[in-house]
């Protein structure tokens, strides 16, 4: 398991929104209460067999691991299906996106969708617009993020601030020094 806690450092945080056909990820560096983007896109399931577009997922996810460096991650878990067969399918991509994390050491956090939209928007109802147009301003980006990029941004940004406030609070509690 990668240091994530470093008091006073920078923390590089993983967001992966799973998807059965297109899955966001998304790349942040926390320091402090300073939030900024250093990669994000939309994983695109390729393949005719669903054995086929999960080790695309995989390899995908692997590399964005490889290139981006993160020291931590975090997934949106499951919250709702409309069927069997698409929490199924669903089920699968996360247990893919799960295994890419643990085999680079990332020991991935799970958020609901209500704690995500909290964290991002101050309200665990939000629709989707309202998070893409605040993961827009907490990034300082130019446009909002296309929708799954953008959903996997606000996992990374919650769990980047959730790491933060945990590291803080040990500090308050004396168990470990301020920088």
């Amino acid at each position: 398991m990668r240091s994530v806690d470093r008091p006073g450092g920078r923390v590089r945080v993983l967001g992966i929104d799973p998807g059965s056909l297109a899955t966001g990820y998304g790349v942040v560096c926390v320091e402090r209460s300073m939030l900024r983007r250093i990669a994000g896109g939309t994983i695109r399931a390729k393949g005719d067999t669903l054995a086929d577009r999960l080790a695309y997922l995989q390899r995908e996810l692997a590399r964005a691991i490889a290139e981006h460096s993160p020291e931590t991650a975090a997934l949106e878990s499951i919250f709702s299906a409309k069927n069997a067969r698409s929490a199924l399918v669903l089920g699968h991509a996360r247990g893919v996106a799960l295994a890419a994390c643990g085999i680079a050491g990332l020991g991935p956090a799970e958020y609901t969708p209500q704690q995500v939209k909290a964290a991002v928007t101050g309200h665990g109802r939000a629709d989707k617009a309202q998070v893409m147009l605040m993961v827009q301003r907490l990034l300082g980006l130019v446009a909002p993020p296309p929708s799954d990029e953008a959903d996997a941004l606000a996992v990374a940004i919650c769990h980047g601030m959730s790491v933060r406030v945990r590291s803080a609070q040990r500090i308050a509690h004396g168990l470990e020094r301020a920088p």
